[in-house]
C-alpha cells in the first residue's frame, strides 16, 4: 500500500512539474508543443525498438531453455535405459547362478 502511495505521489509531482515547465517555458506554445510531440515520437520509437529487442532476447532464452530440457530428457532416458539394462543383466546373472548351483 505504501509503495502505491509513493508511486501516486511521484506521478502527481511529475505532472505538476511538467505543467509548471510548460507554463514558464521560454518558447512559444507552438514551439513547445512541437518539442513535446517530437520527444513523444522519439520515446515511442525507443520503446518499439526496445520491445523488439526484448522479444528477440526472450525468444532466444526460450529456445535455449527448450534445448536444455530436450538434452536433460535425453540424458534421463539414457539413464533409465542403462538402469533397465543393468537390472536385466543382474536378474539374468542371478537366474544363471541359481540354476547352475
Amino acid at each position: 500500500m505504501d509503495e502505491e502511495r509513493r508511486l501516486s505521489y511521484f506521478f502527481l509531482g511529475l505532472g505538476i512539474g511538467v505543467a509548471v515547465g510548460i507554463l514558464f517555458a521560454p518558447k512559444s506554445g507552438e514551439e513547445t508543443r512541437e518539442i513535446i510531440r517530437s520527444k513523444a515520437e522519439e520515446g515511442t520509437e525507443y520503446l518499439r525498438r526496445r520491445g523488439s529487442e526484448l522479444r528477440e532476447s526472450a525468444s532466444e532464452l526460450i529456445e535455449r531453455g527448450k534445448s536444455a530440457v530436450a538434452r536433460q530428457k535425453e540424458q534421463i532416458a539414457a539413464a533409465v535405459d542403462a538402469g533397465r539394462q543393468a537390472y536385466r543383466e543382474s536378474v539374468a546373472s542371478a537366474a544363471g547362478e541359481t540354476s547352475g548351483s
